[in-house]
């Protein structure tokens, strides 16, 4: 169970960068994960570039923003490229941290009760434990902002 105050669940996966990332490797920052279902859909195309956009923001506050689908490192070079992204993209093909972080499972779509990526975002603190999660988030437009908020409100 993912719940803010308890330690985040370990993660290694592969970035775009071709680089691989963990949470051991942040040690000391502040991490959002946000997990999104596919690379050049709408929704997804609106959150990333609503990240993209806020990126020097999350920089001043030392935060390290990383994407995570089940798309390939392939497909994530495209949408980095087509989109400027400035931030890692990473690879769970087999959803397996996903599922960790309670980001794939059963969801509706489109009135129909499926199995996929649901779109979640979690916070984690520089000690590691988890700040912030948003179950499922309603509005992937406008949601890179108020993860900003909150990393903003943290800051007082």
């Amino acid at each position: 169970m993912i719940e803010a105050g308890k330690k985040a669940p370990a993660f290694t996966l592969t970035g775009s960068d071709g680089q691989k990332h963990s949470l051991k490797s942040c040690a000391g920052k502040t991490v959002v994960l946000y997990f999104y279902p596919k690379d050049n859909t709408p929704g997804c195309i609106k959150e990333a570039c609503g990240f993209r956009d806020l990126q020097p923001e999350f920089e001043k506050l030392d935060a390290v923003v990383f994407g995570v689908s089940r798309d390939s490192l392939d497909s994530h070079d495209k949408f980095i490229s087509k989109f400027k992204l400035p931030f890692v993209l990473l690879a769970d093909p087999q959803a397996k941290v996903m599922t960790k972080y309670g980001a794939y499972g059963e969801k509706m779509h489109y009135g129909k009760v499926i199995t996929g990526t649901i779109r979640t975002t979690t916070v984690i603190g520089p000690d590691g434990n988890v700040s912030k999660r948003w179950k499922k988030v309603p509005q992937a437009e406008t949601h890179p902002a108020k993860v900003l908020e909150f990393l903003k409100s943290q800051e007082k």
